[in-house]
């Protein structure tokens, strides 16, 4: 397993790291257990989790681990959670309102039973709440010990600016991470908010790496999904829905392309896409999500896959979202740019 600093922060994680959404849901407490020791021992340090995952489920499922294994074990885990959606029905049982994530974080440190996390992340923007109350409350929660670190889950990029901005002028403890949706299939965020992260130096936690198995050839062209993969279970789930991505020749160039570099290296071709995506700029770690521990022990087969640069040229061509001319694209991209020699 390789380490890398959490941001810029002095905080080092496993370049994977293990998401916990399935525990309680997918993953029975046994299978979760398993998961997070053969993570572990594979050299992983970064447990991701959330509030809302299971209903709580996933948190009292780690806290029990941790409460289990011996603290030589347990030291090692850099550990990390997140607050903001709904946690009841009520008004204030959602959002980034001090009063919610107060009652959202210590909810999180009883499940886990922990005095603290080291990544306290909030989960989405919060458009009712000023920035400046939830910088503070998160700043309040590193003072009092509850949190080592903050980042940021699902930010675009003048959300991620404003944040570290505002966070700057108020003296509140900085984020140092953003955990967005990234994969071959999904690049857009390399136009803004890659950069703005690059920018501010903080570190990108990718979350769906394989596209919801998109990238690890779970499916084929014209044949709606069946069965028990996520897809199969609801082929219109959220962004991966079956019909949509079907319909677009760019999906099946990427994944004819994830093949060949497969076939290539002979390893299957998860460990492909997911070693694409740790060696992109600002990647801190990945978060793999996985049903089973035979998934999750193939996936950590990427963890010191290396491609070479002809490699990551071929994906990236089959993967380029072609932006259009203005504001992405050529004629748009030459405006922000200059020779120091003069001209164009």
């Amino acid at each position: 397993m390789e380490y890398r600093t959490l941001g810029n922060s002095g905080t080092s994680v496993s370049n994977l790291a293990l998401g916990t959404m399935t525990f309680g849901s997918e993953s029975d407490r046994d299978v979760s257990f398993e998961q997070l020791d053969t993570f572990l021992a594979a050299g992983g340090t970064l447990v991701d989790t959330a509030d809302v995952y299971s209903g709580g489920v996933s948190e009292e499922i780690i806290g029990a681990w941790l409460a289990d294994r011996p603290a030589d074990v347990t030291e090692r885990v850099v550990l990390a959670t997140k607050g903001r959606f709904p946690t009841s029905p009520e008004p204030n049982g959602v959002g980034l309102s001090r009063r919610h994530l107060t009652r959202a974080l210590d909810a999180s440190l009883r499940r886990l039973g922990v005095d603290a996390v080291d990544l306290y992340q909030v989960h989405a923007w919060d458009p009712w709440t000023p920035l400046e109350e939830t910088l503070a409350t998160l700043d309040a929660f590193v003072r009092a010990g509850k949190v080592h670190h903050v980042g940021l889950s699902n930010f675009t990029g003048w959300q991620l600016q404003k944040a570290v901005d505002v966070a700057d002028a108020g003296g509140y403890s900085p984020p140092v991470t953003l955990q967005p949706q990234y994969n071959l299939l999904v690049r857009e965020i390399e136009w803004e908010i890659v950069p703005a992260a690059e920018e501010n130096g903080l570190g990108l936690l990718p979350w769906s790496p394989l596209g919801g198995g998109w990238l690890s050839g779970k499916y084929t062209r014209d044949t709606t999904p069946t069965g028990s993969t996520r897809l199969g279970e609801n082929p219109d789930r959220g962004v991966e829905a079956y019909a949509k991505r079907n319909a677009q020749e760019r999906t099946w160039a990427v994944v004819d392309a994830v093949q060949r570099v497969a076939e290539q290296r002979g390893v299957p071709r998860a460990q492909i896409a997911l070693a694409w995506l740790s060696a992109q700029p600002a990647v801190s770690s990945v978060i793999l999500g996985a049903r089973t521990t035979q998934q999750l022990t193939e996936n950590l087969g990427a963890a010191d896959l290396e491609l070479e640069a002809s490699e990551l040229a071929a994906l990236d061509e089959a993967s380029d979202p072609e932006p259009a001319d203005y504001p992405y694209g050529g004629p748009g991209s030459t405006q922000r740019s200059r020779k120091l020699t003069g001209g164009r």
